[in-house]
């Protein structure tokens, strides 16, 4: 039951998206065929069964999960008519939250982040897609994707280096705090092998950084 708590408290339901949009299973479906919104997180199939003194109940369900940030997504796209369009928003998104995080004082050192950008955010964008970013990510829209990236790339940077300068223990710091702010927390049965437990919470340990 620890697993279902965790959804409930941090993503929602299908039938809740389809009541914040206002929108029906079919439309849903629909912009998802077309390559608009995003496919679930989690999928969870139910078998309940009940005892009361009305006897022996047996029941199926099948819940699926998806990131929160996904209801204002589903704003932004819902006038728009193709896949291209939906790619181009977000696309935009992304490029503006790197240049934020650039002026930040955040570094985009990799070369996917630099002269590979648009291939970069052209898989950045499938993954979006399949629902993997709503799993991993705190509201699965592109800026937290974004500064996930970047995080990631500056991490593993600094810390493939035997020795760290002063400064750019600061420089790891901010980045394990990025990576912190827009990490999801993952299911309990996740979080060992998650990008935050080696990233965030070992980085944290080893170099002694504050959170």
């Amino acid at each position: 039951m620890e697993l279902l708590h965790y959804l409930n408290e941090r993503f929602i339901t299908k039938s809740a998206l389809l009541a914040q949009t206002k929108a029906t299973p079919q439309i849903l479906q629909a912009l998802q065929e077309k390559g608009l919104m995003p496919q679930c997180s989690y999928r969870i199939a139910l078998n309940i069964q009940c005892d009361s003194f009305f006897g022996e109940h047996n029941e199926d369900q099948a819940l699926e999960y998806y990131a929160k940030g996904y209801t204002t997504w589903f704003g932004c796209i819902s006038a728009l008519s193709d896949e291209s369009d939906a790619y181009a928003l977000f696309s935009l998104r992304y490029k503006n939250a790197l240049e934020q995080l650039k002026n930040a004082g955040h570094v985009l050192h990799s070369p996917q982040l630099n002269d590979d950008l648009d291939a970069h955010i052209e898989q950045e964008w499938q993954y979006f897609l399949n629902g993997t970013y709503g799993l991993c990510t705190h509201s699965g829209l592109p800026e937290d994707i974004a500064g996930k990236e970047l995080a990631i790339f500056e991490i593993n940077q600094l810390i493939e280096q035997e020795t760290l300068q002063p400064t750019q223990l600061k420089q790891l710091e901010s980045a394990v705090n990025l990576l912190d702010s827009v990490s999801a927390l993952f299911a309990p049965h996740e979080r060992q092998r998650s990008s935050r437990h080696r990233l965030v919470d070992e980085v944290r340990r080893k170099y002694n950084l504050s959170a």
